[in-house]
C-alpha cells in the first residue's frame, strides 16, 4: 500500500507539469487538485454491425460550471465491450446479504467468492461479512438469521393442548374406581362383593384412583419436588395396586384348597392374610425408592441442546434404580399372572382369576411397550408417553376386575343371589 501511495504521488506531480494546446487553440492543463482546466467531451467508440467503428459522444465536462453542473454522462448511449448496455461490475460476485457470510475461492482473485449461510446458532447482521456472530447461550438466530432470539421454555404444560388433554382424560378416568366404589358400597352385602375378599376389593379401588390421580403430577413445571414425587408415588402406588391383586388371586387359591375336608387353609383364609401380603410386597417397592433418594434422586433440569426452544426435564438421577422400580413391578405382575393362570378354572361361582389374568397380560403388554417408546422420546412427548402408559394400565385394570361384577350387580341381578351360586356350584361337582 505505501508502494502504491508513492506511485500516487510521483504520478499527481507529473500531471500538475502537464502543459498543451489542442486541436482548438485551447490550453490544457490539470489544476492543483488534479483537475483538468478546459471544456471536454466524452467519447465512447463502438463497433457498427458491419465491423467498421464509430465513435459516439455520451457526455461532457464543463469545469467553470457549477458542481452538481460540471459533468453529464449519458449512460444509455454508452456501448460497453461485448454490446452490452449495461456498467460491467468490478467484482464476480455479488454482496452478501444478512445471514450469510464471505468465503473466498480457491485460486482465484479475492474479489470472487461465495456467499454460505450462517451455521446453527450463529447470525450476520451487517452486508458483506466475513465472520458470523454466536448467540448467547439462552438465544437463537430467527429464520433470516439476522437477529437472535430468546428461546421459549418448552415442558407439558396445562396450557398445551397435549397436557390439557391428558388431564382431561385423567379426569375423567379417576371417577370410574369412585363410580365402582359406590356400585359396591351399595351392594356390599350381595354374594358378588363379598367373593374374593370384600375388604381387598375396596382398597384395591381406592388404590386404583391413587394411580390414575398420579399422572397429573407429571403435568406442568417440572421442579425438584414434583420430580422426586412423580416417580415414586407412581411406583409405590403401582406395587400396592398390583399387590392387591395378587392378595385376591392368593385369596381364590387358598379359598379352594380350604374347602377340602381336613384342610388346614382355612386359618389363611381372610382379610390378615390378604393385607400381609399387600404390606410385605409393597414396603420392599419403599425400600428401593428411599435407596433411590438416598443415592441419586431425581431433579429438574435445563437442556439447552435444542434450537429454538429450552426444555426442563426431569433427569431421573439414577437410571438404573428406575428400572429397577420397573423391574419390580414386573415381577410382581408376572408372578400375579402366573397364579391366576393356575386358578383360572378352579370351581368358583365368582372366580376372578381369569379376569385377573387377562388384566395382567394388558399390565405387562402396555409397560413392555413403555420402555421403547420411552427411552426413543425427549421432552414433553417423553411425559406423554409415561402418563399414556399410567392411564392405559390402570384402566385397563380396573376393566377387566370390575366391569363383569359390575356388569352382573347392575345388569344381571338373578346371578347375584344365593340360589343361583348353589345351583352353579351343584352343576359343577356334578359334572
Amino acid at each position: 500500500m505505501t508502494l502504491l501511495f508513492l506511485y500516487y504521488l510521483k504520478l499527481l506531480s507529473h500531471l500538475k507539469n502537464v502543459h498543451f494546446k489542442n486541436y482548438d487553440g485551447e490550453d490544457l492543463f490539470f489544476d492543483d487538485n488534479g483537475d483538468i482546466s478546459s471544456y471536454s467531451i466524452f467519447i465512447n467508440w463502438q463497433l457498427t454491425a458491419d465491423g467498421s467503428m464509430k465513435s459516439v459522444t455520451v457526455g461532457w465536462y464543463k469545469p467553470y460550471h457549477q458542481k452538481d453542473q460540471q459533468v453529464f454522462i449519458n449512460d444509455s448511449a454508452i456501448l460497453w465491450s461485448g454490446g452490452h448496455n449495461e456498467i460491467p461490475k468490478s467484482v464476480c460476485s455479488e454482496a452478501c446479504f444478512h445471514g450469510y457470510r464471505r468465503v473466498t475461492r480457491r485460486g482465484e482473485p479475492a474479489c470472487c467468492f461465495d456467499c454460505i449461510p450462517c451455521s446453527d446458532g450463529e447470525i450476520a447482521n451487517t452486508t458483506d461479512t466475513s465472520v458470523c456472530t454466536m448467540c448467547p447461550e439462552d438465544y437463537w438466530p430467527n429464520t433470516a438469521k439476522n437477529f437472535c432470539n430468546l428461546k421459549y421454555i418448552d415442558f407439558l404444560s396445562y396450557e398445551d393442548p397435549l397436557g390439557a388433554s391428558l388431564a382431561t382424560v385423567t379426569a375423567i378416568l379417576s371417577l370410574m374406581p369412585a363410580i365402582v366404589f359406590c356400585i359396591f358400597i351399595k351392594h356390599h352385602n350381595t354374594p358378588v362383593v363379598k367373593a374374593n375378599n370384600r375388604e381387598v376389593s375396596y382398597f384395591l379401588l381406592l388404590t386404583l384412583q391413587l394411580c390414575l390421580l398420579t399422572a397429573l403430577i407429571f403435568i406442568g413445571r417440572p421442579k425438584n419436588v414434583t420430580c422426586i414425587f412423580r416417580q415414586t408415588a407412581f411406583g409405590i402406588f403401582f406395587s400396592i395396586c398390583i399387590s392387591s391383586i395378587l392378595a385376591k388371586t392368593i385369596t381364590v387359591v387358598i379359598a379352594f384348597n380350604a374347602t377340602k375336608p381336613g384342610s388346614s387353609l382355612k386359618k389363611w383364609v381372610g382379610s390378615k392374610m390378604s393385607f400381609s401380603t399387600i404390606f410385605c410386597c409393597s414396603l420392599f417397592q419403599c425400600f428401593i425408592c428411599v435407596v433411590w433418594l438416598c443415592v441419586s434422586p431425581p431433579f429438574s433440569e435445563f437442556d439447552k441442546n435444542y434450537p429454538e426452544k429450552t426444555l426442563i426435564q426431569c433427569n431421573e438421577g439414577s437410571i438404573l434404580m428406575f428400572y429397577f422400580m420397573l423391574a419390580y413391578l414386573g415381577i410382581l405382575a408376572i408372578v400375579c399372572l402366573i397364579i391366576a393362570f393356575i386358578a383360572r378354572k378352579l370351581p368358583d361361582s365368582f372366580n376372578e382369576a381369569k379376569f385377573i389374568t387377562f388384566s395382567m397380560i394388558v399390565f405387562v403388554s402396555v409397560w413392555l411397550s413403555f420402555i421403547p417408546a420411552y427411552i426413543s422420546t425427549k421432552g414433553k412427548y417423553m411425559v406423554a408417553v409415561e402418563i399414556f402408559a399410567i392411564l392405559s394400565s390402570s384402566a385397563g385394570l380396573l376393566l377387566c376386575i370390575f366391569s363383569p361384577k359390575c356388569y352382573i350387580i347392575l345388569i344381571r341381578p338373578d346371578m347375584n343371589t344365593r340360589d343361583h351360586i348353589v345351583r352353579q356350584q351343584t352343576n359343577v361337582y356334578k359334572s
